[in-house]
This record gives structure tokens, C-alpha cells and sequence, in this order.
């Protein structure tokens, strides 16, 4: 969301991929394979305002990603077959997972047939206040409050006023305000954004409604023998922001919502937002406790022989719009960055 970290980051991998650095420390930090985080997949707007644009990828970029996957001889693996292969203690080829996290009508509509023509399995994590139309998707109510507005006036312990009349000022009102609610518990956050939302017309629940795969549309997805649905909460709420009793409500409930949709309990899970802010050990040990056979963080990194151990906080790589080329997931696929990240020593685990 920040956009000076995120060209501070792109130049370095940028440099990172002159050097050809990642081909020769590949076989040491690639690990066993890698499963992508997306959201969106849709073509780009064009809107020079667009400060969630990160979470957004075009139908061209993903069949570009997994035709290069293919190309570089990895194999594209259901969830289950993931999860036999991050289990298994045999040598197995390296693998990809592609994951789309809450359920939004363009997975159906734009992913679903990039999948099915390149036959690459596909998971779906549900957010189930989604299809019900009542997701409060409060990123996405700040963003429309800014569009439209020459400046706006925010209650951030004291009332501010922000202007945000160019560009420039959008993103860097967008981006003050977003931190300061991340900053919140989730009630504080949500209080907040309705605030914003009513002062300044903006109805959050028609934004759920617009972009929402209804739970008919869930099911067409479901039938998909390529597609996985995994559970992702009832509310999207940051599940270590909220009390014990909510928390295992938010995991258990979501997963029973759509087991009597579909007929079926998913076996996976997806925490919303997955940073270590948002899930930690407490939610870990809750779902193992709710019988989930893998769990997912958006923690950026491969998958390790030793997370074998870790199946309830498995690490992702967004697969995003700030990203979209393939030299990027060249590198991603390497492992890396993650390893620069992380420390050599701990990648080799």
C-alpha cells in the first residue's frame, strides 16, 4: 500500500535480476514450491487512482505466469496435492499453487477460464459475509471516499483535515488514513470507516454487492473439478485483533456456512490479511484445533522442507499488480528474495 517501499522494492529486485544472482542461488533457496496469493484477476481500469490496485492482477498476466511456471518445469498442484507433497518425505518435482483470497465474482468470471484453458488447478478462500453481500470492505470504502474528493476531514483522535485533490494526494491521504486503521482493533477500524462511509455517501455494503460472487455463482465454482473453495472467515476480520470466543467463531462458523452451501467442509484455510499482526500462535493452534488440514498466512516465502511442521502458518507469494512481470516471478519462484529477507540460514531449514 506504500508506494515509495513498493519502488524501493521493485529496484531491488530489479537489481537482483541484472546480476543473474537468483539462478545460481536458486537450487539452495527454492525450497519444495510455492503457493500464490491473489485476489483479483480483471483488466486493468486505467484509473490513475487506484491505491488497491496491488491487490489486482490482469487475465493476460496470470496465463502468462502459468505458462511460464510450466516452462520452467514445475508442476501446477491442487491444494491436496500440496498438501501430499509438503507431507511426503520423498523427493518430489517442485510445485505451484495458485489461492484467491475472499470470492469475487471476477475469479468466476475471468480467472476460472484462464485456469481451465491452461487445465491448472485453483483454490478459492471464502469470506462468507461475501456472498451474502454484507462484507464491510472498509479498504475499499476509503478508497471511494477519496476518489471523488478535494480533501476530506478523518477523526484520528483529533478531526484532520486531509487533501487529497491530485493524485499524489490521493495516495498519500489513502495511504495515512489506511495505516492508522490497521493501527485499530476491529471494531475501532470498522466504527471508524462507517464513519467515513455515511459523512461522505458512500454505501460499503453495495461495494460488497458489485463485485460479490453470489452463493450460486460460489457453487458454479465449486463444481469446477479444478477448483478447491477453503474457508477465510465469516466477517474478514484480523482474527488476532478480536477475543478468543470471536476468533474461533469467525474460523469455525465460516467453514460450517459453506459446508451447508456445498454440501462439503473445506479442508483449508486462509487467514485474512495473514500478516503477523493479523494471525499468530493463538490462531495457529485454533486451527489445528478445527480440523483444517493446511493453513495459509500471507507470510512471503516458499514452501520448505521443514514446513512440514508449520501446515497451520504455511507462507504464500502474492502474485500482485505491483508485480505484474514475469522477471518478478522468475525471481519469486527462485526463493531468493525471501531468503535475503529472511536470513540464508534459516531458508536452508
Amino acid at each position: 500500500m506504500n508506494r515509495n517501499r513498493t519502488l524501493m522494492l521493485k529496484a531491488g529486485l530489479n537489481g537482483l535480476y541484472m546480476t543473474g544472482a537468483h539462478l545460481w542461488l536458486a537450487p539452495a533457496t527454492r525450497g519444495r514450491g510455492t503457493v500464490f496469493t491473489l485476489h483479483h484477476v480483471r483488466p486493468d481500469s486505467g484509473d490513475p487512482f487506484s491505491p488497491n490496485r496491488v491487490l489486482e492482477i490482469t487475465p493476460e498476466f496470470l496465463d502468462r505466469t502459468i505458462k511460464r511456471l510450466r516452462g520452467a518445469g514445475i508442476d501446477l498442484v491442487s491444494l491436496d496435492e500440496a498438501y501430499r507433497r509438503i507431507t511426503s518425505d520423498k523427493p518430489e518435482r517442485r510445485f505451484a499453487a495458485f489461492t484467491l483470497d475472499d470470492g469475487y465474482r471476477d475469479n468466476l468470471e475471468y480467472a476460472a477460464p484462464v485456469f481451465q484453458a491452461n487445465d491448472c488447478p485453483y483454490a478459492i478462500f471464502v469470506v462468507t459475509s461475501l456472498p451474502d453481500g454484507q462484507l464491510e470492505m472498509w479498504w475499499r470504502g476509503l478508497e471511494a471516499v477519496i476518489s471523488n474528493r478535494d480533501a476530506i476531514a478523518v477523526d484520528m483522535g483529533e478531526r484532520r483535515y486531509l487533501e487529497c485533490a491530485d493524485v499524489d494526494q490521493k495516495y498519500a491521504t489513502y495511504e495515512t488514513v489506511y495505516w492508522w486503521l490497521r493501527s485499530l482493533d476491529e471494531e475501532s477500524k470498522l466504527n471508524a470507516v462507517r464513519e467515513l462511509c455515511d459523512r461522505y455517501g458512500v454505501d460499503m455494503s453495495q461495494l460488497a454487492r458489485d463485485v460479490r460472487m453470489t452463493w450460486p455463482q460460489v457453487g458454479t465454482a465449486a463444481a469446477d473439478p479444478l477448483c478447491t473453495i477453503g474457508a477465510h472467515t465469516v466477517t474478514h476480520a484480523a482474527l488476532a485483533r478480536i477475543d478468543e470466543k470471536r476468533m474461533i467463531s469467525e474460523m469455525r462458523d465460516g467453514a460450517l456456512i459453506i459446508e451447508a452451501a456445498l454440501g462439503s467442509r473445506p479442508a483449508y484455510f486462509a487467514y485474512p490479511y495473514g500478516d503477523g499482526c493479523s494471525a499468530g500462535k493463538r490462531e495457529y493452534a485454533a486451527a489445528e484445533a478445527l480440523g483444517f488440514k493446511m493453513a495459509f498466512t500471507t507470510r512471503p516465502g516458499v514452501i520448505r522442507r521443514s514446513d512440514c511442521n508449520r501446515l497451520m502458518s504455511l507462507p504464500r507469494v502474492s502474485l500482485n499488480g505491483d508485480y505484474q512481470s514475469l522477471h518478478y516471478v522468475d525471481l519469486f519462484i527462485s526463493g531468493v528474495p525471501f531468503a535475503l529477507m529472511n536470513g540464508l540460514s534459516r531458508q536452508a531449514a
